[in-house]
């Protein structure tokens, strides 16, 4: 299995939890991935992307490949053993446009939205 790499910010508690849950199997069955926290600026510049579209939606690496949204859940969710099913499912195309209809004019928007009143209690 080639090495999947994911990008996901830390501080948001939903994505944390739901990322912490894929670490811990990841650890568990010793898979090829890792996981890397938006909010790292060195780990940000590896990954060539804006902290602020990183923050914007899901962002997944394999063979060199870049996924964003629901294509890169599709890809981390192939990597996983338990949630390959998921996967398979996500990809039929009538639930495929379901996914992204709402995943990105629902949750994505949402969780920015909550990242950026996070940014601005610290500032």
């Amino acid at each position: 299995m080639s090495k999947t790499d994911v990008l996901y910010n830390a501080e948001c508690p939903v994505c944390s939890r739901e990322i912490d849950h894929y670490a811990r199997l990841t650890e568990a069955q010793a898979l090829p991935l890792s996981y890397d926290d938006l909010n790292d600026a060195p780990t940000l510049a590896r990954w060539g992307v804006t902290a602020d579209d990183a923050a914007r939606r899901l962002h997944v690496r394999r063979n060199g490949a870049l996924y964003v949204g629901v294509p890169a859940f599709i890809v981390l969710w192939q990597s996983l053993p338990r949630y390959r099913w998921l996967a398979r499912l996500v990809s039929l195309p009538g639930l495929y446009r379901l996914a992204h209809w709402i995943y990105e004019g629902v949750l994505a928007p949402l969780l920015y939205r909550s990242h950026l009143r996070r940014q601005a209690k610290r500032a």
